[in-house]
Formats: structure tokens, C-alpha cells, sequence
């Protein structure tokens, strides 16, 4: 699938702002961002529930959305699998699935033959005379996979399909959808506001804010390389601080003092010093400093027991209104208060006036 420059307004307000991306055949695409960030509107778009103002989607070699020409929804080849499993409590599992074949006159061993294989495939065999309120609600996601399966789609969408599950039941899901995907080979994108499922399930991730792409690359790169100030934040709550550059770029390397502390850093070629530089810190790039090492003084603001570990916020006293926080196993020493030293021990110069990435 490819989208060229699309743009989705709805009044004055511009939902979606020349989005443009490629997902290669049998790529597991995360769409993923705040609320608001447009990225259900993405999806509906994809699936042909919205129109297009700007820009064009094509599928498979043939253009289905721009502006003035639209391919019906039930033509485009494309299975959604929903939220709120959108199952019907009057039909059996075998009926819900079947459905769309019976829409479109599929003989009725083709059709059961189909059915059957599609409850082979989500581990649901010999449950199809079942009713949907007879199943947990991990099995009716798994009838409304089936059901998406069935059609043989070119595209599946997921539309944040765990946000109706509890945590133990979202984890046995998420295995789910990536035996699922390692089985049929089938390009997916999948919407989701959870961090942690798209980078467990998904090769790229797609960051989106204000219903622009920040930065479009592998969940690793999006960890450790974010492309900018809004990537860098929204990601596992990372630090965005000031940092004073001391030396150009070399062998992806600079050096630069954060807080007054000596440090080197991770960065893109052909970084110099400039001013404004802002780095990425992680909560494993900060730790109590040793004796007689660099570091920054400061007081702890909080501890946050999480079981086995405490996350400890700390406000540096040459900037006590930023917020640094990491995170110290048990036994810890910590009690809000307490004043202590801590370090750096690296970090990602986020690159100058970045607004979006579309990086690998």
C-alpha cells in the first residue's frame, strides 16, 4: 500500500496533513500516537469510511482514494478487525465469519471449507456452532480476526483492537496477532495508542502527532534515535534536556556537557555545535554517581514503588524545574527529600529542526 500526500480536512481543521508512506507486502505497520493524532482517521481513510480532501491511497498497484473517486469499501480487499469485536449475538461463530462469503454467493462448501480454515488459523477449531457470549473476550477477538481472514484481504487493519482487554489477556493476544502474522504472511497495519504492544508486534512503527508522521522507522530507531523533541518525549517518557555541544560529530559521536557534567554522546553525521541542542535521555542513561566522578547535584522530588523496582523522579539543582527520573532496584537507598548526586551515561542528540523522519 502507498499514500501520497494525504490530507484529510474536516472545516478548518486539517485532520490529517500530507501523510505520505509505503507499506511493503507482508509488513506489520504500527500506526502509533496520542490521542487525537489522527491516526484512526488514517485508518478510515484506508479502509475508504472517509474521503479524501488531498493526496491519494492505493492498493495493490490501483489507486482507490482521491479527491472526487472513491473505491466502495467492500471492493478495496481489506479486512478490519475492531475494537469492540463488532460481533452479531444472534449468528454462531461459524455464521459471523462466514457472512461476508454468504454476501457474496460463495458455494456453500467453498464457504465452509474457508470457515473452517479460518478457525484452524486463530486456534479456535471446533468452536464454530458456539455463540459469541459463550466465548472469553479474547476468543471473540480471535472470531473477528477469523472473520477478517476468511475474505482473503490484501490489507488487514487493526483499529486498537486490546484496548478492551485486561493486561494478562492483552499479552496473550499480542503473541495472537504475531503467530498470526508470521503464519499468513499478511500486511498489517495496526493502529494502537499502547507503546508497548507496537513495539513488541510491529517491523516499523509510525509515530503521528497533530495528524502529521513524526517518524517512520524500527521500533529500535524510534527508541534510541528519535528524530525529534515530540518523539523523544512520547516514547517511554524520555528526557528532552539542554545540553551544551563541545565538538563536531565524529565516528557518530560528539562530545558536550549536560547539566555541567562532561559526557559523549550518540548522534547523526555531520552534527556541529550549534545552540539550542537538546538530547534524549533514557531512565538507563541516568545512575547515582560514584565517588569522585562527573555528575550534577540535585533532591529527590519522588519514589515510586513498581514492584522490585522504584522509579525516582529527581530535580537537578542547577534546573530544579527538570524532571529527571530512573529507575533503582530494590534494595534502594532513596526517600523523597534526600539530596544525592547522579550521572549520565549517555543519550541521542536529537538532529536540528527535525518536524518529521521518515527513517528506516
Amino acid at each position: 500500500m502507498t499514500i501520497r500526500g494525504l490530507t484529510k480536512t474536516f472545516g478548518a481543521v486539517d485532520a490529517l496533513k500530507d501523510v505520505s508512506l509505503e507499506v511493503k507486502p507482508g509488513e506489520f505497520l504500527a500506526v502509533l500516537g496520542p490521542s487525537g493524532c489522527g491516526k484512526t482517521t488514517l485508518l478510515r481513510m484506508i479502509a475508504g469510511f472517509e474521503t479524501v480532501s488531498f493526496g491519494e491511497i492505493e492498493i495493490e498497484g490501483e489507486v482507490v482514494s482521491r479527491p472526487g473517486y472513491e473505491v466502495p469499501p467492500n471492493r478495496r480487499r481489506i479486512g478490519i478487525v475492531f475494537q469492540n469485536y463488532a460481533l452479531w449475538p444472534h449468528m454462531s461463530v461459524a455464521e459471523n465469519i462466514g457472512y461476508s462469503l454468504k454476501v457474496a454467493k460463495i458455494a456453500a462448501g467453498e464457504r465452509k471449507r474457508r470457515i473452517e480454515e479460518a478457525l484452524s488459523v486463530v486456534s479456535l477449531s471446533g468452536m464454530g456452532d458456539r455463540s459469541p457470549g459463550s466465548l472469553s473476550g479474547g476468543q471473540r477477538q480471535r472470531v473477528a480476526l477469523a472473520r477478517c481472514l476468511v475474505a482473503e484481504p490484501a490489507l488487514v487493519l487493526f483499529d486498537e483492537p486490546l484496548a478492551n482487554l485486561d493486561v494478562h489477556l492483552r499479552a496473550s493476544m499480542e503473541d495472537e496477532f504475531a503467530a498470526f502474522h508470521k503464519r499468513t504472511g499478511t500486511t498489517v497495519v495496526y493502529i494502537t495508542h499502547d507503546q508497548t504492544e507496537a513495539m513488541a508486534l510491529a517491523d516499523r512503527i509510525a509515530v503521528m502527532d497533530h495528524g502529521r508522521i513524526m517518524q517512520l522507522a524500527a521500533p529500535q530507531t524510534i527508541y534510541h534515535e528519535p528524530a525529534n523533541e515530540m518523539v523523544a518525549r512520547f516514547i517511554s517518557h524520555g528526557m528532552v534536556i539542554p545540553v551544551t555541544m563541545r565538538t563536531s560529530e565524529r565516528n557518530g559521536t560528539c562530545e558536550a556537557d549536560i547539566l555541567g557534567q562532561p559526557i559523549t554522546l550518540r548522534c547523526r553525521t555531520g552534527e556541529a555545535p550549534r545552540s539550542g541542542a537538546v538530547v534524549c535521555c533514557r531512565a538507563e542513561d541516568v545512575r547515582p554517581a560514584k565517588d569522585n566522578e562527573p555528575g550534577f547535584d540535585g533532591t529527590i522530588k519522588r519514589v515510586v514503588y513498581q514492584g522490585g523496582v522504584a522509579r525516582i523522579d529527581f530535580a537537578p539543582a542547577a534546573a530544579p524545574d527538570l524532571n529527571i527520573h530512573f529507575v533503582q532496584p530494590d534494595p534502594q537507598p532513596f526517600a523523597a527529600g534526600d539530596s544525592a548526586r547522579l550521572c549520565f551515561t549517555g543519550g541521542w542528540l536529537i538532529p536540528e529542526n527535525t518536524q518529521t523522519g521518515h527513517s528506516a
